[in-house]
This record gives C-alpha cells, structure tokens and sequence, in this order.
C-alpha cells in the first residue's frame, strides 16, 4: 500500500492505497483545538499507529506534500514557513520511525500535474481538486456546512489522495520500467 500524507499543524490529510490504486481509507487528523506542537505530533504518531494497523502493517511506500520553500505574497510568514517545516520533518521521522520507510517527498503542482489536475489561471487550486476528486474518484464523499462550503478537512483529504495517487502513478511507471 501507499500512504500519503497532507501535513499541516491545523489538519493533515492523509489516504491509503491499495495495489489497485484506490483507496483503502481516506481521512484527516484535526489538529485545531491542540496548541501545543509536540501534543500535536503525540496525535500524529498515534493516528499513524492506527493506520499501519488498518493496513496490516504493510505501507510499501510513503509520500508527502513538501512543505513551502519560499514566501509568496499574501501567503505565509516567515514563522509560518518555519512551523510547517519542523512540523514536516518531525511528521517525516515518524513515519520513519513506525513504518520503518523513508518517506518521498512531492511537491504539490508535480503531484498535481502528475495526476493530470491542470489550475487554470486565477483559481484556487484547493477548489480544481475537490471538484476533480467529486468528478474522478466515485470512493470520495465530502459533507458540507449548512452553507454549502466543504465541511474543515475534505480539502487536505483531497490533497493526500492527490500525494498518493502522484506516487502509485510514480510506483506503477517504475515498475513497468523495470520489467
């Protein structure tokens, strides 16, 4: 199986796939109401517990989102950068640590490209894949406020089946590549 991962201090994202490519689980960790960061990992690495026994212990592989390199404006603070980087890293070494895999690394528009997901110029990228996932991925179910929005967490669910998927895709080529 494939796991991939959508790693924020607020809600990471993360799926499961099968040899097939489809999903096994989907789902997010909810992060907001803890403040501390190391109480945040302590819910990370209990999450990630669970999933490699939902799995049966047998995550071949693991990628994850790369987290921001440089500012943007109207985007991130520099704090903020250095947050989701340690945050990365200290989520990376757990994966490490409980699945005994060093993770791979995408960044976003490589995975998203990878997985033929084309943002047309001016929209948010968060919405083209939620609608991609809503028009390409019948296992995807999404619940909404009673305003209509994606309820907290679908957007980094879709992000993490996007990771995934990006590396089944890369996993598959390989391994026609080298037979």
């Amino acid at each position: 199986m494939i796991l991939g991962l959508d790693i924020s201090t607020s809600i990471t994202g993360y799926t499961l796939l099968d040899k097939k490519g489809e999903i096994f689980e989907i789902g997010h960790i909810d992060l907001r109401k803890e403040k501390n960061f190391f109480k945040k990992a302590e819910l990370i690495r209990k999450a990630l517990i669970k999933l490699d026994e939902a799995a049966f212990y047998y995550i071949e592989e693991i990628y994850i989102e790369q987290s921001l390199q440089s500012f943007r404006s109207g985007f991130s603070s520099a704090h903020t950068l250095s947050l989701l980087s340690r945050f990365n890293g200290v989520v990376s070494w757990l994966c490490y640590n409980i699945f005994g895999k060093e993770p791979q690394y995408l960044a976003a528009t490589s995975a998203r490209k990878q997985c033929g997901i084309k943002i047309p110029k001016g929209q948010k990228a968060k919405a083209v894949v939620l609608q991609f996932m809503l028009d390409n991925v019948s296992q995807f179910e999404i619940e909404y406020t009673r305003h209509g929005n994606p309820k907290a967490g679908y957007n980094d669910r879709a992000d993490s089946y996007v990771v995934a998927k990006a590396g089944w895709l890369i996993e598959t080529q390989e391994t026609r590549d080298t037979h």
